[in-house]
């Protein structure tokens, strides 16, 4: 052990990208809390620094247990899985990688968009199938010049209003808060706002303060030609609820990125054949993962260097 390195816990499988940009510049000790108690216990007070990724679960036990614990850099723009009150008290600060996926994410939310308007993935399958030459697939459904309803009004939710525009529709939010230097219309919660779109896009953060935010009364004022798009996260829908109002038309298609147990999807949701899933990919291109990489690895950097960090959670500024 190079005991010139600040020692650092990784809680979860790290990307690649992340790992390589740590290892030649910290002893880096893989998972200990769960492969290795009785390892962790003897390494704890050393160690200065958690890295993590966005679905890492950062308990305050965890937190509790690192005497020497400085930092937790998370690889995400997402940080709901670590206790952020129980850092901040026991003195340490948390740095995420917000601002370099924005464009990938609203990318997908786009896509999951159209794919589920234009049945993209069942028309895939229909030409593999060799099915085309029976005639021709049912008719699908335009998604230009409709109405988008959109569940947080972040950096990402603003760049998917962006690209909605684009396709001439129009576009309408709920957020704690209106934002009055946006030009689109502003509902007090997601029901109300339901009731008014065609297409509810969730890019709200994740939490307590969210968690099934999306209920059977939301998807039921969403209508019958409704299609619900998640890219923020699978606890902030009633999945339940969803496959129910599903399976029984009280909404007409879903494109999901997020699940509410991930990697693990029900068996009913998969079935659907309305519904486009993809295995929570929003951020994952090379380009984008490596500016996460990057970013998180320049927040430890600073850190140890005594410098500002680059991107602390809002509750650390």
């Amino acid at each position: 052990m190079d005991l010139s390195k600040p020692e650092v816990l990784a809680v979860s499988k790290l990307s690649p990208l992340y790992a390589a940009n740590l290892q030649p510049a910290v002893t880096l000790h893989d998972r200990l809390h769960e492969l290795d108690p009785a390892a962790l216990a003897a390494a704890a007070p050393r160690i200065r620094a958690i890295a993590a990724s966005g679905e890492s679960k950062v308990s305050a036990a965890l937190i509790r247990q690192l005497p020497a614990l400085e930092l937790i850099s998370v690889m995400g723009v997402g940080y709901d899985g670590v206790d952020v009150a129980a850092a901040i008290g026991q003195g340490v600060k948390v740095t995420h990688t917000p601002d370099v996926l924005n464009d990938d994410v609203a990318d997908l939310a786009i896509g999951l968009m159209l794919s589920a308007a234009r049945q993209l993935p069942a028309a895939d399958r229909y030409v593999r199938e060799g099915r085309w030459p029976g005639g021709a697939m049912p008719l699908a459904r335009k998604m230009s010049g409709a109405r988008i309803g959109i569940v947080g009004m972040g950096r990402i939710g603003q760049a998917i209003a962006q690209r909605a525009l684009a396709f001439g529709m129009s576009v309408a939010y709920t957020a704690r808060n209106a934002r009055d230097a946006l030009p689109y219309r502003y509902w007090p919660d997601a029901k109300s706002l339901a009731a008014e779109s065609d297409y509810l896009v969730l890019i709200t953060p994740g939490g307590a303060g969210t968690r099934k935010l999306i209920n059977a009364e939301v998807l039921a004022a969403l209508g019958p030609q409704g299609i619900l798009v998640n890219v923020a996260r699978g606890s902030v829908v009633d999945e339940a609820a969803l496959i129910d109002a599903l399976e029984r038309g009280v909404i007409a298609g879903a494109g999901l990125d997020v699940f509410e147990d991930e990697p693990n999807v029900p068996e009913r949701l998969r079935a659907l054949p309305q519904v486009v899933l993809t295995p929570h990919i929003g951020s994952a291109t090379n380009q984008t993962r490596q500016a996460m990489a990057d970013l998180a690895y320049g927040n430890l950097r600073a850190h140890f260097a005594g410098e500002p960090l680059l991107t602390p959670v809002p509750e650390c500024r």
